[in-house]
């Protein structure tokens, strides 16, 4: 199964990415995960520029989504909220097809968050008709670097619930 995992942070040292990142090395040969970390480069939507020309970085986007047989969304939460970049990006999917029928599940880097989650699922179910509220995975990561949420996510328990998470997944869009 073919992927998209997208982080909803634009920072460098996102924990969310790190965890996707180590998401990705666990899914293969099984899954392969493509991590999409670039929401800094997506111009303010408008719908202005939907044109039959998209601007360059949101039609690399589009395409990348079209590509994947379902994504995965890792996000932080802002002032108890879904950032604005990732917030943006679906902004710029409400009027495509490429979402509607797009299988979508959430992981989560934090043991808080709530709120922003609530509302993602919100928007996920408005935008996709196969948003599994049912598949989410959230390990508790904060503050961590990349390379510790790496060694924590390939411990022997950890790898086996991101497998099981990854399998689901799978035989969710399967269906």
């Amino acid at each position: 199964m073919n992927i998209l995992a997208i982080s909803g942070s634009a920072r460098g040292s996102s924990t969310n990415t790190a965890m996707l990142r180590a998401v990705a090395e666990i899914g293969r040969p099984a899954h392969d995960v493509t991590v999409f970390s670039g929401l800094a480069a997506l111009p303010v939507f408008s719908p202005d520029l939907e044109t039959a020309q998209l601007p360059d970085p949101v039609q690399a986007f589009v395409d990348m989504i079209s590509q994947n047989d379902g994504l995965i969304i890792a996000s932080p939460e802002y002032v108890r909220s879904i950032p604005g970049g990732l917030k943006n990006a679906i902004d710029w999917l409400v009027s495509r097809d490429e979402i509607i029928n797009k299988p979508i599940a959430l992981m989560h880097a934090s043991h808080r968050g709530d709120d922003m989650l609530d509302q993602l699922r919100i928007v996920l179910s408005t935008v996709s008709a196969r948003f599994c509220q049912d598949l989410f995975l959230r390990f508790p990561l904060m503050k961590m670097p990349p390379e510790d949420i790496q060694h924590k996510l390939h411990e022997p328990a950890n790898r086996q619930t991101v497998s099981r998470f990854l399998t689901d997944f799978a035989a969710f869009s399967a269906r």
